[in-house]
């Protein structure tokens, strides 16, 4: 008799970032229609040439071959903690902070430091997808906070309230949003604090895409509150700031007794995050600051670049909100559902975009673009596609 799978792990639905670039697996695109590819939220550039070259020294390197601490180089934690308090104008300690193996890791860990098979966490539509999978997969029931178009998608701390029950172990945030890019102003990430210090819950906010608010979305100030470490968990990821997708390092800043608990987990799975890429991390949070303002402006830009395209009155599509390194998007087409909508856009226009259906329930009318993927000079073909699209 064969062996059997987990049957809660098999009866989560598959990533849908590989489902997506499943599409178009083997298709040559001509030169005059290239993809265009607002998928996956994958840099567009390298790593800046100073940090590859200083990689390519320390490789070299004996050590950086072998383990580091659990939770990572203590000379990174400190830097970390240092860019976070300047960042938030606070006081934050090293010792509450963690490096793990990506910004999904930490995720995963905090979840399960936090909740039990059985019990709840609140989760924002339209939710980034592997929150969500990794939850079900848990047996942590996700208790979905509705999606509000009409407000820009900024959730609703009142709403949240009634949703609360005596299972909820935890409120997740995602600022600025993946996949909607919407930025929560200061005052709604202050009542969510509220609401979660008051009802003993974990407020769990990602903040992987901090550093490409725009100018009008002033960071939170939530650390500095003095019993913040009862209540606040940040997660962070380097992954998007300094292009190093594929070097795994992000972070949880948090309280003693959740941080000890990722610690337990942490040497379950990784033992320790990978060397070089703290390594990289660490370089650039000493030596980057410039090219980090540089490509926060390119990102801007671009948002602004596709702004215009839904300033043309034949567009069809809605822009509901855009910000960072994403924009949410109606499409026009009611009663279709988005995954037929986004295969049409990639069979017959060479764009891949993915439909909001797998950003949580009641998101058929939706798409998501990863803007940040496309230089500001493919915007107007993008838009010129969308157009071709609505005959």
């Amino acid at each position: 008799m064969a062996y059997q799978l987990n049957p809660i792990v098999e009866a989560v639905a598959e990533p849908p970032v590989a489902e997506v670039h499943d599409w178009i697996r083997g298709r040559d695109f001509p030169a005059d229609k290239p993809l265009l590819d607002v998928a996956q939220a994958v840099p567009s550039y390298p790593p800046a040439p100073e940090l590859q070259a200083h990689l390519a020294g320390r490789i070299t390197e004996d050590g950086t071959s072998t383990y580091t601490e659990i939770i990572g180089l203590g000379e990174l934690r400190d830097a970390l903690a240092a860019h976070m308090s300047a960042d938030y104008g606070a006081s934050i300690e090293a010792a509450r902070v963690a490096v793990t193996a990506g910004c999904n890791q930490a995720f995963c860990l905090v979840m399960t430091a936090l909740a039990a098979p059985g019990d709840e966490v609140i989760l924002p539509l339209p939710y980034y997808f592997n929150h969500h999978m990794w939850l079900e997969m848990q047996g942590i029931r996700p208790v979905f906070l509705p999606f509000n178009e009409d407000n820009g998608g900024i959730p609703d701390s009142a709403v949240a309230r009634r949703l609360i029950g005596p299972r909820t172990r935890a409120i997740v945030l995602v600022t600025p949003n993946n996949p909607t890019g919407a930025e929560y102003p200061p005052e709604v990430m202050e009542a969510f604090f509220g609401l979660a210090r008051e009802r003993g819950l974990a407020l769990v906010v990602d903040e992987t895409y901090k550093d490409f608010r725009g100018p009008e979305a002033p960071p939170h100030g939530l650390f500095g509150d003095h019993d913040w470490p009862r209540t606040l968990v940040q997660l962070f990821s380097f992954s998007k700031v300094y292009s190093l997708t594929g070097y795994r390092v992000g972070s949880v800043i948090a309280g003693d007794g959740l941080i000890a608990a990722v610690a337990k987990l942490a040497d379950c799975v990784t033992i320790c995050p990978p060397h070089v890429g703290q390594q990289a991390a660490l370089f650039g949070l000493r030596n980057l600051d410039g090219w980090k303002r540089d490509k926060r402006r390119l990102m801007g830009e671009r948002a602004q670049a596709l702004r215009r395209q839904f300033l043309d009155h034949r567009l069809a599509y809605q822009l509901i909100t855009a910000g960072a390194y994403f924009a949410y998007v109606r499409h026009p087409f009611a009663g279709q559902p988005a995954s037929e909508v986004a295969r049409r856009l990639a069979d017959d226009h060479n764009i891949l975009v993915m439909p909001g259906s797998m950003f949580g329930p009641g998101q058929d009318d939706y798409l998501r673009f990863a803007f940040a993927n496309l230089g500001s000079e493919h915007m107007a073909e993008l838009g010129r596609r969308l157009i071709a699209s609505q005959a």
